[in-house]
């Protein structure tokens, strides 16, 4: 047995369970070409005392317009930095089909430092958008260090809750089988 395996596992699953979706928008990705997945996410401080991190952005995720060959990776652009916790992309995709032919890129918008706590900022986000009738924007949170895994965990979520309709669409178009 390979208990290296199980620590990165374990380590997978710890960065994972701290990355939260507070708020989760329903609509199905587009089965070809670009959807766009807006959101809000906030970052705890460093330190207690520390202020907390606000982001606006959106991650767009590309699917091939013409079905690829099926040995093509995916890109991601704008998640880490510089062999900054690449390692998780890399478990990621040796785990799931889901990624394949895609690209992926997340962009920041808008960074703000608040002194509030995390479970305020939500709250009040999470009233905006009510107010707003806003259901397209995502509301995520992650302790320090861990704002892309975040993006990353809704994006996934994202993606793999949209096959089945992906799939029924491919079918309905006669590109598979029924």
């Amino acid at each position: 047995m390979n208990f290296h395996d199980f620590d990165e596992e374990a380590q997978f699953r710890a960065i994972w369970d701290a990355a939260k979706i507070h708020r989760w928008v329903d609509y199905g990705l587009f089965t070809f070409g670009e959807s766009d997945l807006p959101y809000y996410l906030v970052i705890d401080g460093e330190n207690a005392s520390d202020m907390v991190q606000v982001l606006r952005g959106k991650v767009s995720v590309t699917r091939p317009r013409l079905i690829t060959p099926d040995n093509m990776h995916p890109e991601f652009r704008n998640f880490f930095e510089e062999n900054e916790s690449s390692g998780i992309v890399d478990f990621l995709i040796s785990r799931t089909a889901a990624f394949k032919n895609l690209k992926i890129e997340n962009q920041q918008l808008r960074s703000e430092m608040v002194s509030d706590s995390v479970e305020e900022i939500v709250a009040r986000l999470n009233r905006q958008l009510d107010a707003e009738e806003e259901d397209r924007v995502a509301i995520l949170s992650a302790p320090y260090g861990l704002g892309a895994a975040a993006v990353l965990k809704y994006t996934t979520e994202r993606i793999i809750s949209s096959t089945p309709d992906n799939i029924q669409e491919l079918r309905e178009r006669g590109f598979l089988p029924d």
